[in-house]
């Protein structure tokens, strides 16, 4: 027999011990799988409402606004170049000039109904926003055809004003001025924030109004909204314009959502810490109940190596039971929400169902940070157990 034929055989035999270990605890075995299945359970079950979260809030935020916005340092008519320039990036989807204003938007009491009064952000644009915002079909073709006169208003505005499809409601805009527009419809994004502070006209009414044939700038939509900064760089280079994209406009939300799915994890994963060292546990108490089979295994031959190889191996087992286990659970609750999304106060958390989203990059930590913990978990009682004394124990 060669010498290389025996190399084998220690990892073989530590896996042999393995098994004989972990048919004698069963109910111990069982428990510990079960503590770390519902850990990882929890954790991928949390990310991923988590997950779902602010990806349905973003979505939601971006329905009503643009991806970026260029606007002008100081007040001038619609720029050829510019369009141009926008018209040439092919990063660029859609592209709408606009005035903005802010004003009290009011409906005079009528018989059976109260006055209603409320602050409004009021953007003039042209029938090309129905491109750049992402609005339902019917909510979408009202804003493309929006008149002279016209607004159309967010649901919740709407709701706070009293003034609903072919009501007139008055405005009294920053300049002071007043005029009457006709409600062509309301719009609703998800986003409470939007659809109680949003409404559209035509540029032409919100220009005469100011009495200018000037606009702020362009609002456009992006194929990938996640170029908002780089697109804005790039054509405002040479133009009198600066560019906002919605990452800075939301910037505050953003990191808010970031740092709640990071206290998330945080917590949750204490719960993996704490079952994956319910492993330590259960192999501290076979170390003192075999130190004598350890005794005698050293004896006969067997090493340091072969001994902590064992316990190693079983410490692992149950981990990637555990952690297998853990997985289907965590993705079964998931497919579970997907197919039946819980419901949510929109005036409360801004979206009206909590959607869930599934992300590979954390399904590959979860993972492997809790291989990682079940590996140091089971190091801990193997090592203890490579240092029975085979002489102190079977004198």
């Amino acid at each position: 027999m060669s010498a290389s034929t025996p190399s084998p055989r220690p990892a073989a035999f530590s896996w042999l011990l393995a098994r004989a270990h972990l048919a004698r605890r069963r109910t111990q075995n069982l428990l510990t799988v079960l503590g770390i299945a519902v850990g990882v359970m929890v954790l991928i079950a949390a990310l991923s409402l988590t997950n779902g979260f602010s990806g349905a809030l973003v979505n939601a935020t971006l329905r009503a606004s643009p991806h970026l916005s260029l606007n002008s340092f100081a007040a001038r008519p619609v720029s050829p170049e510019l369009e141009r320039l926008i018209r040439a990036d092919r990063r660029v989807e859609a592209f709408t000039p606009f005035l903005a204003d802010k004003g009290l938007l009011t409906r005079p009491a009528e018989q059976g109904r109260d006055a209603g009064v409320d602050f409004a952000t009021l953007f003039g644009v042209t029938p090309a926003a129905a491109q750049v915002l992402e609005l339902p079909p019917e909510q979408s073709r009202t804003l493309a055809a929006l008149g002279p006169g016209q607004v159309l208003l967010g649901a919740a505005l709407a709701r706070s004003v009293g003034a609903f499809t072919g009501d007139t409601v008055r405005l009294l805009n920053s300049q002071q001025r007043r005029t009457e527009l006709k409600v062509a419809g309301v719009f609703t994004t998800g986003n409470y924030l939007i659809d109680s502070a949003y409404a559209f006209t035509s540029l032409g009414t919100l220009q005469a109004l100011q009495q200018t044939g000037n606009v702020t700038g362009y609002q456009l939509r992006l194929r990938d909204p996640e170029q908002a900064r780089a697109a804005g760089l790039d054509l405002t280079r040479t133009q009198p314009y600066s560019a906002l994209p919605w990452q800075d406009i939301y910037g505050t939300l953003l990191d808010q959502l970031a740092l709640q799915k990071r206290v998330i994890a945080f917590v949750v994963f204490l719960i993996v810490i704490v079952a994956a060292f319910g492993i330590a546990n259960v192999l501290t108490l076979a170390v003192f109940e075999k130190t004598q089979e350890i005794a005698i295994l050293r004896a006969i031959g067997a090493t340091r190596s072969v001994i902590v190889r064992t316990f190693v191996i079983e410490g692992m087992v149950l981990g990637l039971a555990g952690l297998l286990l853990g997985n289907l659970l965590g993705l079964g609750i998931a497919a579970y929400f997907t197919v039946r999304p819980f419901q949510l106060p929109g005036d409360l958390y801004f979206i009206t169902a909590l959607p869930v989203q599934v992300r590979w990059q954390d399904l590959l930590w979860v993972n492997l940070v809790g291989l990682g913990t079940t590996l140091l978990a089971s190091l801990i009682p193997a090592r203890r157990a490579a240092g029975v004394e085979p002489a102190r124990i079977l004198r």
